[in-house]
């Protein structure tokens, strides 16, 4: 408890520093989708948790900026007496403040949580941006968890399919090409990719957080605090110079005079820039890591494969034992929760072979809890999974060889015509982009409207992308590919790995997703496919048949023989006839 809120102590601060305002966004210094609890600075001053979002905090106004997916939820968790709700991309920051504040206001940021990006936006504006030296959540946040220091692990090369030396030769080729000096990674994604590691610092992200410097001969600087290497082997660090994780801006200060470096500026945090401008050189590009660790090899493919066929049978267990319990359960009086179901749904998990971890916290909602499309059930919002609303599911895990992704959404009895509607608009969109044959080296925008046109027909749509990259154990939501409205201008090739998962969600009502992880692959020359990881059964009970074509019945039947046969071997006894059942021929389950 505090004495006083939040939101009173850094407006206190602000004025005791002759400061009109803060920017405080829902990012720590890696930009990280998912942060350590020690950097949820934004969750502390307003309570909105979500992954995506930044507060401007002024003197008489408090402004919570916040994109699609969490329009509902930061309404639900954050005292709109109290903060304004905007969104995100529609009304950003930068144009806000060019319309409402004043020339010379001072608004206070902190540059190792603003990329250049964010900053050259914001600079365009009327006010006076004042860099921090030091944070006031390190003061003000009395009660703030410890910083993070999670052990570090070695990827072998035997799961990782190429070793660190080969990944740095092949990135120091490009700073050749570009005539840069060296690159700072500042991405712990393509850190832990290009060094063959994996971190503990984030619950569901293994990934070390840690800074980076590539020379261009292939040399590394290691910035990351030495207790988190304890665990490693010596040659997994062999060749490397380890240094703490604080020097990182001091050193690219004292080594950036004369020197040309490479920087991300979607990613970077504008304190490099500040850094370097002085008397050194900024090639800014993408990290060229990010689309190298976006193709993979055969040996990670191969991987994600093997780990969906075990995710999918921890699926198939847990939807067994929901379709019996669900129906029990309400007859007794007593209905399961959506907590219930998350926690022996991860138990489940927990039974397969080298299950880690979750890849991310599981959603699961029930009737309109699941209209919030990132919700995450509370003692507070636990509803009852019931015969008379869709129970939405969106969960994954990471295994030692893969990471998976899937979202279905079920019901335990008859929906009305509206929904039954929704449901199927929401199947053919996943039909239509599933079975679609592209160009190789298409981008993502090109082929969202796919997904969206059986809801765009009904006058409806839904706010969040329908699809995105999926990291080798490694983030679940990874750059630089997406499948969205938005440009992207990078190109989907044979190896991507990537999801589809259109949704509708209609507010205190009811949500609705359907979402398969999968490979891109050579379909014929020159073109591409979709071939789907997820080996789970969708539930068909809520479609109106006579709205699917031959062709989308056709892949229902040939995917749910893929799903019998490469599963019945792998799941419980008592599971089978439940999987034998929700994967039967279409013209069976119609009888």
């Amino acid at each position: 408890m505090h004495s006083t809120s939040p939101l009173n102590s850094l407006r206190t601060w602000l004025e005791d520093n002759r400061l009109d305002g803060m920017i405080v966004p829902r990012a720590d210094a890696w930009q990280s989708e998912y942060c350590a609890p020690f950097d949820e600075k934004l969750a502390w001053l307003t309570g909105f948790d979500g992954s995506a979002g930044l507060a401007l905090i002024l003197k008489d106004r408090a402004l919570l900026f916040v994109d699609g997916r969490y329009q509902v939820q930061a309404r639900v968790q954050v005292d709109t007496d109290a903060f304004e709700i905007h969104h995100l991309h529609n009304e950003p920051l930068a144009a806000w403040l060019q319309e409402n504040v004043t020339a010379g206001t001072r608004i206070a940021f902190e540059p190792l949580l603003l990329t250049n990006s964010d900053y050259t936006a914001l600079t365009q504006t009327p006010c006076e941006l004042v860099p921090l030296a030091a944070s006031p959540f390190d003061t003000l946040w009395t009660d703030r968890p410890a910083p993070p220091a999670g052990l570090i692990r070695e990827m072998p090369v035997s799961v990782s399919g190429e070793s660190s030396e080969e990944k740095r030769q092949r990135v120091a080729q490009c700073l050749a090409e570009k005539e840069a000096d060296y690159l700072a990674i500042t991405l712990p994604d393509n850190i832990a990719w290009l060094l063959n590691v994996r971190g503990a610092d984030i619950p569901t992200s293994p990934v070390p957080l840690s800074f980076a410097l590539l020379a261009r001969d292939g040399g590394v600087e290691w910035f990351v605090n030495g207790d988190k290497l304890t665990g490693l082997p010596p040659s997994a660090i062999g060749g490397m110079v380890i240094s703490p994780q604080d020097d990182f801006i001091k050193r690219i200060q004292q080594m950036s005079d004369g020197k040309r470096i490479w920087l991300d500026a979607e990613s970077a945090p504008v304190a490099l820039r500040f850094a370097i401008e002085p008397h050194g050189h900024i090639l800014w590009q993408t990290d060229p890591i990010t689309l190298m660790k976006a193709h993979k090899n055969p040996v990670e493919l191969a991987g994600y494969r093997e780990a969906h066929h075990y995710d999918g049978a921890a699926w198939v267990n847990f939807l067994a034992w929901l379709a019996q319990e669900v129906p029990q359960r309400e007859a007794a009086g007593h209905p399961l929760t959506e907590l219930e179901a998350q926690e022996k749904q991860l138990a489940f998990r927990a039974e397969q072979p080298g299950f880690i971890e979750q890849s991310f916290a599981t959603i699961s909602a029930s009737a309109s809890n699941a209209a919030m499309c990132h919700y995450h059930a509370s003692v507070a919002t636990n509803k009852a999974i019931t015969s008379g609303d869709f129970y939405l599911n969106d969960s994954g895990g990471q295994y030692p060889n893969g990471t998976t992704d899937a979202t279905r959404t079920l019901s335990y009895g008859r929906r009305d015509a509206q929904q039954r509607l929704h449901y199927t608009a929401v199947l053919k969109g996943f039909l239509s982009l599933i079975t679609l044959q592209f160009p190789s080296g298409s981008q993502g925008h090109q082929l969202d409207a796919f997904a969206r046109r059986a809801l765009w027909e009904m006058g409806l749509d839904y706010d969040h992308g329908t699809g995105h990259g999926v990291g080798h154990q490694l983030l679940i939501h990874e750059n630089p590919h997406r499948i969205a409205k938005k440009v992207n201008p990078w190109p989907l090739v044979a190896g991507n790995i990537m999801t589809i998962e259109p949704g509708y969600y209609q507010a205190d009502s009811h949500g609705i997703r359907i979402e398969n992880q999968v490979e891109i692959v050579e379909s014929q020359p020159g073109f591409c496919r979709f071939a789907s990881l997820t080996l789970i059964p969708i539930d068909l009970s809520q479609v109106d048949m006579h709205l699917l074509s031959d062709q989308d019945k056709q892949w229902l039947d040939d995917y749910h023989q893929q799903v019998r046969e490469a599963l019945s071997p792998l799941v419980d006894s008592d599971a089978r006839p439940w999987l034998f059942a929700a994967t039967a021929p279409i013209r069976v389950q119609a009888a």
